[in-house]
């Protein structure tokens, strides 16, 4: 059995990686890695030179055999690539994955996980988003391989996930069913097995497949009617909750309704979009509250409205043991600290579609500057979208690709205005920005509407503060006994 109280949230490209959730949960909470872009992340450290040898340790632990070496072999880099050098590319994701981007994905959910693990007892979760789809059953391999005790997964409907758990767990087949777009737009039903990804352990692992713990499963939802459905639909158990409000980091639920904007340009949230506690604590299952609580008191709060605890992001983010890039922490701890941190909520920058908490900050991709003169590209592929093309093969797009491309694949041009891309933004805001012609790739950086407050969790004399401090603060205010969570 396990105790904690507060969800460290699953932040980005590599915000949340392994030394922040090893750091969270060594004190008794959720630490949580984010699962998002991991091959890409593991691909960029190795030839980044692998300071301290953590990733190559990880890698020798990982029990297929062959599989580390190979991926050594091609990405690892001694003493770090060139500064002026590009990184080597990983393979995008699609449906039907080579071996080596399959085994690729599962290395580097595994490493994530056993590095978070090492050296205790304490519980480790990794965070996916559902609309980056492609890599769900590697990634969710290899983190089972490593132990990992709890999958949290939001911006989407993770109907299907509890199901992949199951089957993963017992060693057998899992399958894994794709949104698929019509060639002009608009999401199509998947009838063949074009559509339909496959994983099987037993054939990765080159003979008999583990028997693996299954993890416990969290959805993260923002509305009682989404977690009364997957309650009630999941093809397996949904273990308990994240409830998210609209101030939370990163991606949003759109509001309901139709689309109204304030004067920032931003969507507008009504009653309407209010989460309706009394129904979700009526499904009888754990649920955490999320988007605006990493302030002193609120655990105390949101256990008096019958949750199990909190969920923080944005406090977390900013912290030292956080993967941001150090120079860019300081220029926001430093904006909190005079009351100029502003997040504005972007209707547009995702490709997902859903809004994005942009945090404005000079030399990033949040200036309409940065934004126009980026040539644009797509070589990482993460938010690309699957469509069936007019001759019914499968092609993919996203339209933070060139314009004209997304247009010749049948996107319509309105869908590109705006949008930002979100993969190479967000890996050069860790530091494994691509080396470009015209210069290393802009940076975009994520909040939540609580970075105005991070500078609360500063010592007397620090410019900087630690995962430890956000704990102890968050946790000072509060007395209750702490709610009992079953450890997967």
């Amino acid at each position: 059995m396990a105790s904690f109280r507060i969800i460290q949230g699953g932040m980005g490209v590599g915000v949340s990686g392994w030394p922040l959730a090893r750091s969270v949960s060594r004190l008794g909470q959720l630490g949580v890695v984010s699962g998002t872009g991991l091959s890409v992340v593991l691909a960029r450290r190795l030839q980044a030179g692998d300071i301290g040898g953590h990733l190559r340790r990880a890698l020798a632990r990982l029990p297929v055999a062959g599989v580390a070496q190979r991926i050594l072999e091609k990405y690892f880099v001694a003493g770090g690539k060139p500064a002026g050098a590009p990184f080597l590319l990983a393979p995008m994701p699609q449906v039907v994955e080579s071996a080596a981007a399959v085994e690729l994905t599962v290395a580097a959910n595994f490493v994530e996980v056993y590095l978070a693990k090492e050296g205790h007892a304490g519980v480790v979760g990794i965070n996916y988003l559902e609309k980056i789809q492609f890599p769900h059953l590697a990634s969710l391999f290899g983190a089972m391989l490593a132990g990992v005790d709890y999958v949290l997964m939001g911006a989407g409907i993770p109907r299907a996930i509890p199901g992949v758990l199951d089957a993963l767990a017992a060693g057998a087949p899992a399958t894994y069913r794709i949104a698929i777009e019509a060639a002009e737009g608009g999401c199509m039903e998947v009838e063949d097995e074009e559509g339909v990804m496959h994983f099987d352990p037993a054939a990765f692992c080159q003979g008999q497949a583990p028997r693996l713990t299954r993890p416990r499963f969290l959805a993260i939802i923002s509305s009682a009617t989404l977690a009364m459905t997957l309650a009630r639909k999941a093809n397996g158990r949904v273990d308990g909750f994240v409830v998210e409000g609209a101030t939370a980091g990163g991606h949003n639920a759109p509001p309901r309704g139709p689309l109204q904007l304030n004067q920032r340009g931003e969507p507008l949230y009504g009653p309407r979009d209010v989460t309706d506690l009394d129904k979700i604590r009526a499904l009888n299952v754990p649920f955490f509250l999320a988007g605006g609580f990493g302030r002193p008191g609120k655990l105390a709060e949101a256990q008096a409205m019958g949750a199990s605890g909190i969920q923080v992001g944005t406090a977390f983010a900013f912290c030292e043991e956080s993967g941001i890039e150090s120079e860019l922490k300081q220029r926001v701890i430093t904006a909190s600290h005079s009351g100029a941190a502003d997040v504005f909520t972007d209707p547009a920058a995702s490709p997902t579609g859903f809004p994005l908490k942009v945090l404005r900050l000079s030399g990033t991709l949040s200036e309409s500057a940065a934004l126009e003169a980026r040539v644009r590209v797509c070589d990482l592929g993460f938010l690309r979208q699957a469509y069936r093309k007019e001759d019914g093969t499968l092609g993919y797009r996203c339209p933070a690709e060139p314009v004209e491309q997304y247009v010749r694949k049948g996107g319509r041009m309105e869908e590109t205005v705006g949008r930002k891309c979100l993969c190479n933004g967000l890996f050069a805001a860790i530091g494994f920005g691509q080396v470009r012609p015209s210069g290393v790739e802009v940076p975009l950086v994520t909040a939540g509407d609580d970075v105005g407050n991070v500078h609360q969790f500063l010592r007397a004399g620090r410019t900087t503060y630690s995962a430890a401090d956000v704990v102890d603060s968050l946790m000072g205010a509060e007395a209750a006994d702490p709610p009992t969570v079953e450890k997967g």
